[in-house]
């Protein structure tokens, strides 16, 4: 029998060859772990033992000794797909646990349950289509840590029991994502009987994979830059000692706690418990004009509904693409959406980017300043192609600053193609049509646009008008070929954000309910790409205006002319003003500025209110603040009425005071 010294050189050998890292197995993950086999492999290989039989026994010498420990405490040791550890990991590597009736549900299994243990485990389940979407919607998520636990128990709880459906509801809203979730909370509030269905996660892609995980990520990515940028600390009399580090698994961690304290505004215990909606968490589909079933079994009859059931990434029509996605490990995919960027616990050493709008160029600039190599692909020549070119421009050339390189010049994707470690992206472009030029990255985001979800609802039956590409068919009171159902957000409309489906909400909550006759067309709505700077627009652009050939006015004010942007060394962007021509009717503005977004509300307020830009010149602003800017915009309209005319008149009155002066 090894002494202590000889087993202490054992376990000190196999830490050094076993790679040891957190693992999962189905939806369990298990920190600090070897594998069974991999030990017993590495014994025979590296001369520790001669035999299988001799590895086992050691393994198991170890184990009693208490040097290795199997991480449930289950099983001997054995040559197999077991997880063991190392037991001075063993007080930072619990399986993750959370006191909801997630983790009961997910610990039915184990690493060593086969495809028939899981077919009958969890007598619990209430059918076999609800066991299988619950499954599903936790597979959406990585790692199955506390966070994302906590955050199951709020958003699909594991025990959720559907209620029993009422003989008709005033309201049936399928989808719970942010247009969804306000038609059903702002039905509610007025008294209307209201059901609510969400097949997978409330919340939608705002909560759980848009808006709040990507502005933790650029939050946390804005911060490790201002650390690096040591010319500018040194401007600012600050030096730096030694090298900033980025922890991504805890960049990542912080992302997934916030996203689950975020979520109970969007609880499925809020909505019924304190709105008194009746929520469904299960697949819905029309069987006629006025009724629904959810998960087939369960019939809800409406007066009214409102389809609200969002987009999903759109992967663009490139051959190998749709294969290779389908067919990826989901353990660790190489090509990612905005749907699964967010389960990444490790940085991608080389990360490519197809696609150049507000995804792309956000998620690639994050990436970048987080360490990765950055490729970011499009076929528009620059990035944002929405916006006006000077201001994609100022984006473009922080991108570059920050790392990433700009590939803006495709002509056509060739192909893509992935094998163990990497995926491989195929391009042609401009300069060199006849030579194709293959690029390789650890993952691959494709961010090249969306689609809405309309092909599971049977729409047919419900007589309601869809096509893929635009979604459900809805006129400006956002109403269907069906005059009793509506449809709002990324499903019908043309302008995708979480805002717009918000306020969509309230419009067709009136239309549909109270004899309401609110357009989509007089909703005036900005937006944001939150890149550093950030980019903001609300109505019309230049770009718009030139290409309809109308004439406008234009008020501009760099942000090198405003003080505060230059004390804090914020001087790359502008605000731009567009005025109907030689009024002072504001109809569209841009702004970059490292809070564009916070800025661009107060010009959204005065086109709202139909508030001219010469009385914004009236409003007093707080001294220094870069809001300023559009105060000073407002100068340059009221300098433009200081016609000749104006002066001579002001001048005589000059005058006339001087001479009164002087009696």
């Amino acid at each position: 029998m090894a002494d202590d010294d000889e087993l202490d050189s054992i376990v000190m050998r196999l830490e050094q060859g076993l790679e040891v890292k957190d693992r999962r197995y189905r939806l369990k993950s298990y920190k600090n772990c070897f594998v069974g086999s991999d030990a017993v492999a590495l014994m025979m290989s590296s001369g520790i033992t001669n035999t299988e039989e001799d590895a086992v026994l050691l393994g198991n010498v170890l184990l009693d000794a208490g040097y290795i420990a199997h991480v449930l405490r289950e099983h001997r040791f054995e040559n197999k797909r077991l997880f063991y550890r190392f037991t001075k990991h063993e007080d930072h590597g619990a399986p993750a646990s959370d006191a909801s009736s997630w983790a009961a549900f997910l610990g039915s299994m184990n690493e060593t349950d086969t495809d028939s243990d899981y077919a009958r485990a969890d007598q619990r389940r209430r059918s076999s289509v609800q066991a299988s979407l619950d499954l599903e919607t936790a597979s959406q998520l990585s790692p199955m840590d506390t966070h994302n636990l906590a955050l199951l128990s709020k958003v699909h709880p594991a025990d959720w029991k559907n209620p029993e459906p009422k003989k008709a509801y005033d309201l049936v809203v399928i989808g719970a994502g942010a247009g969804g979730l306000v038609s059903a909370a702002g039905a509610a509030g007025t008294g209307a009987k209201v059901a609510l269905i969400e097949a997978r996660l409330m919340g939608g892609d705002c909560l759980n994979v848009g808006c709040v995980p990507s502005k933790a990520l650029l939050h946390a990515a804005a911060v490790v830059a201002q650390m690096r940028n040591t010319k500018e600390l040194a401007d600012l009399g600050i030096s730096v000692s030694g090298t900033v580090d980025v922890d991504f698994g805890k960049v990542m961690e912080r992302m997934r706690r916030l996203r689950a304290e975020i979520a109970d505004n969007d609880s499925a215990q809020r909505f019924t418990q304190k709105l008194g909606v009746n929520v469904y968490l299960g697949r819905a589909k029309f069987t006629g004009k006025r009724e629904v079933v959810v998960n087939d079994d369960v019939h809800l009859k409406f007066q009214k509904c409102v389809i609200a059931t969002g987009g999903s990434p759109r992967l663009p029509a490139i051959d190998g693409l749709s294969d290779a996605y389908q067919a990826q490990n989901p353990e660790h995919p190489l090509i990612l959406t905005n749907e699964s960027i967010f389960n990444l616990t490790e940085l991608p050493a080389r990360l490519g980017v197809i696609g150049a709008g507000p995804i792309g160029c956000e998620l690639a600039q994050a990436f970048a300043r987080f360490g990765s190599e950055v490729q970011l692909f499009a076929r528009s020549g620059h990035v944002l192609a929405k916006e006006d070119q000077d201001a994609a421009q100022l984006v473009e050339d922080a991108l570059e600053r920050d790392g990433v390189e700009l590939i803006l010049d495709v002509t056509a994707y060739t192909r893509v193609h992935c094998d163990d470690k990497s995926v491989h992206v195929t391009v042609t472009r401009k300069d060199e049509p006849d030579h194709p030029v293959t690029y390789s990255f650890s993952q691959l985001l494709v961010a090249a646009g969306r689609r809405p979800n309309v092909g599971a609802l049977d729409l047919d039956k419900a007589g309601v008008a869809f096509d893929d590409s635009r979604g459900v068919h809805v006129n400006d009171r956002l109403q269907t070929s069906n005059d009793r159902v509506y449809a709002v957000g990324d499903v019908c409309s043309p302008v995708q954000f979480t805002h717009a489906s918000d306020f969509m909400a309230r419009m067709v909550v009136r239309n549909c309910l109270f004899f309401g006759k609110a357009k989509f067309s007089q909703l005036i709505i900005p937006w944001c790409t939150y890149t550093s700077p950030e980019v903001a627009h609300v109505g019309l652009s230049r770009r718009v205006l030139d290409e309809e050939g109308k004439e406008y006015d234009v008020y501009e004010k760099p942000l090198a002319e405003n003080d505060r942007a230059i004390v804090e060394g914020q001087t790359r962007g502008f605000v731009r003003i567009l005025c109907k021509k030689h009024t002072d009717k504001i109809i569209g503005a841009t702004i970059v500025a490292a809070h564009a977004g916070d800025l661009i509300s107060e010009v959204t307020q005065a086109m709202q209110t139909n508030t001219g830009l010469g009385k914004l010149a009236a409003v007093i602003h707080p001294y220094p603040t870069q809001a300023d800017a559009i105060r000073a915009c407002g100068d340059l309209y009221n300098k433009t009425r200081l016609t000749t005319s104006v002066r001579k008149v002001l001048r005589n009155v000059i005058k006339v005071q001087r001479s009164g002066t002087r009696r």
